[in-house]
């Protein structure tokens, strides 16, 4: 066995810096990597030896990639090659669709730990309608109050908590709490920063969808992330243009939804804000005959007849016994990925910031819609500053309207993180105790906290011994000690 180190990412600025010190004249591309990865299968050599021809002839190595990637189709050697993105002065509601590729990788300036100042975007279709003073007003007047909430909540957390106060080092999480409540007041167009991880396939994809979609900030970002990469791997990003499929499909769908609801009548039957729509039946027999077909060289049909016969108690001590050994840190068995879960949620902006960082669910969501309703957090309420954290959303609802009539694409912006939407959830329960885990957790933000606690309680009624173990870090010792008998 050999393992060789064959790169890894360094900082872009550090890689020009060395390029012009050393003279070297050749491309420092991470096309070689993708170019010598896609021979390994044709080519009797040593991944590294092809490593090395790669890096000799660049020319032919991209030549090689245009061949096998879009001639041949073999699109996933694109993925070797990786791209690390600052993407810096974006809006809010813009990051809601970077963050929609769940095979990259991010990290955002987060209004839960940063105090932010008062920068924004001012969206171009907005300075087209002529409703620039209409918008800057709007969000000015929720800055000077999301600053003003900061300035009387953070006395009250710290006085709430005294005994986490006392010690000096519980100050930012203390702060933390004050800042996380007081951005419910801010709006969408909030400007922010994050760093992005995403290889050349993703790459390419992103700079498509963004083209596609109906803002200008949208096709501004996809102008400039195109600009800073296509030098570096020009022969694997190709098609990045909006295809008529990304542009038109879900418009179209809209106005056939229209007609629809015209047609037969949408109805407006109120619905709680977490329901769970679909969950896959007999899952724990389901779960059971998962981990015998594992286990032994039974057909899976066979497995699933022996789980229908187990009594409940021997079912729930077999199922208990994939979780005996289970610690707080590891991740539950595989087998949990065989049956699903699907929830409708209503939830506000701040909450969905949290929620979409669960790539490995299946999240799709309507538009914000200030018919929903705000999400108050329960401290402004202890404040007594609910009444004025209403007024400010009651100018916002005015601003949206009139927005809505000349901008229609570009009225979300002067939501806030309080305004709401619904949102179709899947998950395997898998995914599910992993969300748990985190989220569920006493040191989770109390809107995810409380919206993940109410999709695990409905859950584990229907499937009681497949997630028997979900919950929250902080109360596994607990439920472990209790469901195991431990003393």
């Amino acid at each position: 066995m050999k393992i060789l180190l064959a790169g890894y990412n360094l900082d872009y600025d550090l890689i020009r810096e060395l390029k012009d010190k050393s003279g070297f004249k050749q491309d420092l591309t991470p096309e070689t990597i993708s170019a010598a990865y896609a021979r390994i299968s044709r080519s009797p050599k040593a991944v590294n030896e092809l490593r090395e021809i790669a890096r000799d002839e660049v020319d032919k190595a991209r030549q090689s990639n245009r061949n096998i990637v879009f001639e041949m189709g073999h699109s996933s050697v694109a993925e070797h090659s990786v791209f690390n993105i600052d993407v810096i002065g974006v809006s809010r509601l813009l990051v809601e669709e970077i963050e929609k590729f769940r095979l990259c990788s991010y990290t955002e300036k987060s209004q839960r730990y940063v105090l932010f100042n008062k920068d924004f975007i001012i969206p171009e279709e907005i300075r087209q309608a002529n409703l620039t003073d209409l918008f800057v007003s709007a969000v000015e007047a929720q800055n000077d109050f999301y600053h003003e909430l900061y300035g009387k909540l953070r006395p009250y957390i710290f006085e709430k908590h005294k005994d986490l106060a006392e010690n000096p080092a519980n100050k930012s999480m203390l702060e933390g709490w004050a800042k996380e409540d007081a951005r419910y007041a801010i709006s969408m167009a909030t400007q922010t920063q994050l760093g992005m991880t995403i290889n050349a396939r993703n790459l390419e994809l992103m700079l498509r969808r963004l083209a596609a979609l109906p803002l200008a900030e949208a096709h501004e970002y996809s102008e400039q992330l195109y600009s800073a990469t296509k030098e570096i791997a020009p022969s694997l990003i190709r098609y990045t243009k909006a295809t008529d499929y990304d542009k038109f499909t879900r418009e179209h769908l809209r106005r056939q939804c229209t007609d629809l609801s015209e047609q037969y009548g949408a109805g407006s039957k109120k619905l709680s804000d977490v329901q769970l729509t679909y969950a896959t039946p007999a899952a724990d027999n389901r779960i059971a005959a998962s981990l015998l077909f594992v286990s032994s060289n039974i057909p899976y049909a066979i497995c699933l007849t022996l789980a229908g016969k187990m009594t409940p108690p021997t079912k729930k001590a077999f199922i208990k016994t994939a979780f005996t050994n289970l610690q707080v840190h590891d991740s539950v068995l595989r087998e949990m990925e065989n049956v699903d879960l699907q929830f409708e949620l209503i939830l506000s902006s701040s909450c969905f910031a949290q929620l979409k960082r669960h790539r490995m669910s299946t999240i799709i969501a309507q538009e914000y819609n200030p018919q929903l309703g705000v999400t108050v957090p329960p401290s402004i309420k202890a404040i007594g500053r609910q009444k004025d954290f209403l007024e400010i959303m009651r100018q916002t609802q005015n601003a949206y309207i009139q927005i809505k009539e000349k901008a229609p694409l570009a009225a979300a912006y002067i939501l806030t993180n309080a305004h709401r939407k619904r949102v179709l959830m899947k998950f395997n329960a898998r995914e599910l105790y992993h969300l748990a885990r985190l989220r569920a957790d006493a040191h989770a933000q109390w809107d995810i906290r409380e919206l993940t606690k109410k999709m695990l309680t409905q859950a584990k009624k229907v499937m009681p011994l497949t997630l028997m173990m979900a919950c929250g870090k902080d109360n596994f010792s607990e439920l472990s000690n209790k469901t195991f008998r431990r003393e």
